[in-house]
Formats: structure tokens, C-alpha cells, sequence
């Protein structure tokens, strides 16, 4: 199944009481289908993967498979900082039916790009899924270089990257390793619109859990390369990637979708949006349901 065009983060509702809301899960799920979203990524960062039990990952992922398997990718997001646990946890997602495995950088250990190399040919020879690469070294402490890529984008189990360093120069060197069994993703929604038009197949957004028509309309545009448009309808979410940046993510996107009436806070050690940032959420939140009238999905 192709991944390209706009796939969600999708984040982890909470109760009040702090546990999963099945229920909420399923209207968000439903939301990001009638919006027209091409793919999801299930228990990511944005989805606070390593704040869940098994059991709340398992449910989550069939959940998202039950909903949506078939129609799109779906994504689990398995990425440890041991090679061998990310093994493991792919395997998991492979039994629980996910489509593919998105595996960031091995977080805080700080590998050489020969570790990298090596840990991302045996996640992709022993895990059972397809494989994303998933780069964002603001999180993680160590970067995956182009040229470790362009070493990894010919093995026939690794079939794309998620790269979350919105840089032109990056982007360039990526786009050369780009072919029909590897794909080229933005992680960052502010530069999206730019990486889509130098010719990128997709957006891994976080906005999307929230604008996921919006989102759609925007990766159209830019994928049929209409520039002025693209550009017009980015410039439309300007406030909201703004907005996802005022703290670590997930807790502004969480904000809004709270409004939306989709799950409760986060959990430990994330806390929910700060009170000066209040206003903006109720504002932002407020003007939803107008722009996702303007899309065409």
C-alpha cells in the first residue's frame, strides 16, 4: 500500500481519569477518514507511545486496523533505543495488524551512523513490517545523515523516511534517493508545504488530527505543484503550526483537540497546555469547523 500524500500522527485520547477513551479513539479515527487522510501512524511520539502499556498499544493499533486497514496504511510507531526491543515491538505491531512500522532514530543512546545502518537492516530483516526511517534529532540526539539513508533506501524492506528537519538542503539530498519503493515524507508541518512542492510524496502531520481536510487540501495542491494555492492555503494555517510549537508536542494539538471534544490532558511527565496559552487554543479551536468547510474532502 502506497504511503504518500497526507498521513496523520494520530494522538492518544485520555479520559479525565487518565486512561485511554476507546470511544474517543473511534471518533477521531472516523474523523480523519471522512476528511479524506491517506494514512495514519498509530502510538508515535504524537500518540505518547512511551507513556502506554502493551495492552493500551495492542487495542489502539487493532482498534485503528478495524477502522481503517484496507483503506490506508496504518502505521505503528515501534522505535526503541535498543535494537533488539524495536524488533520486538515491530513484531508486536505486525501481529496487531499494522501496515507498516515507523522507526525513529534509537532516542538518547546517540549511535554512530554505522550503528544506525546496522540497527535499521536488522529492524527491516527481523521485524516483519515495511519499514519507515524516522528522523528528528531535536528529540532524539542523533541524526540520520543522507548519505546513511542513501545505504539503507535499496534494501526492499525499507521503504521510505519520515524526516522531521524542515531544511531545503536536506530535503534536496533526500529527493535524490527518492523511487518507486522509497518515499519521501515531511515531519514537520511549517515546512510541508515547501517540501511537497520541491516534490516530497507526503506529510506525516500533527495539525491533521485536527484540520485533517484542511491538511488534505494543502498536500493536493502542493503535490499538483499550484504553487500560489498551496501557498494561500499554507499561509491559512500559519497560526496553527505556529500554535503546535508554543510547547512540546503533543500538548498543543491535545489542547485543541480537547475543545474539539476529543480525550483529556496527557500523562506524566507532560502536562497540559499552559494557562497563558488558553486564548489561543479557545480562538484556534473556534475557527475550525470553518476552515474544514473550505476543503473539498
Amino acid at each position: 500500500m502506497s504511503i504518500s500524500g497526507l498521513i496523520t500522527a494520530l494522538a492518544t485520547p485520555f479520559r479525565a481519569d487518565g486512561t485511554v477513551d476507546a470511544e474517543a479513539w473511534q471518533r477521531l479515527l472516523a474523523r480523519q477518514l471522512a476528511a479524506g487522510v491517506q494514512g495514519v501512524v498509530v502510538a508515535g511520539s504524537t500518540g505518547e507511545a512511551a507513556a502506554l502499556a502493551d495492552e493500551e498499544y495492542d487495542a489502539l493499533l487493532r482498534a485503528a486496523v478495524a477502522t481503517l486497514g484496507g483503506r490506508m496504511p496504518v502505521m505503528a510507531g515501534t522505535g526503541a533505543s535498543a535494537t533488539a526491543r524495536t524488533i520486538e515491538a515491530t513484531r508486536r505491531a505486525a501481529r496487531n495488524g499494522a501496515s507498516h512500522a515507523l522507526v525513529v532514530t534509537p532516542p538518547y543512546v546517540r549511535p554512530t551512523q554505522q550503528g544506525l545502518r546496522q540497527h535499521y537492516l536488522a529492524v527491516a530483516e527481523q521485524g516483519g513490517l515495511p519499514v519507515v526511517l524516522y528522523n528528528v534529532p531535536a528529540r532524539t540526539g542523533c541524526d540520520l545523515l543522507p548519505e546513511t539513508v542513501a545505504e539503507l533506501a535499496g534494501h526492499p524492506n525499507i521503504v521510505g523516511i519520515k524526516e522531521a528537519v524542515g531544511d531545503m538542503a536536506r530535503l534536496k539530498a533526500l529527493l535524490a534517493l527518492q523511487g518507486d519503493g522509497f518515499a519521501i515524507l515531511s515531519g514537520d508541518d511549517g515546512s510541508a508545504a515547501r517540501a511537497l512542492l520541491a516534490g516530497a510524496d507526503g506529510l506525516v502531520s500533527v495539525g491533521s488530527n485536527v484540520l485533517p481536510g484542511t491538511f488534505r487540501t494543502l498536500c493536493d495542491l502542493a503535490r499538483a505543484g499550484d504553487h500560489g494555492a498551496a501557498e494561500a492555503w499554507d499561509a491559512r494555517l500559519q497560526p496553527y503550526h505556529d500554535f503546535c510549537g508554543v510547547e512540546p508536542n503533543p500538548i498543543p494539538v491535545k489542547a485543541l483537540l480537547q475543545r474539539l471534544g476529543i480525550g483529556h490532558g496527557l500523562r506524566l511527565p507532560l502536562l497540559s497546555l499552559s494557562d497563558a496559552h488558553h486564548a489561543a487554543a479557545d480562538h484556534l479551536a473556534a475557527a475550525v469547523d470553518a476552515l474544514e468547510a473550505l476543503s473539498s474532502h
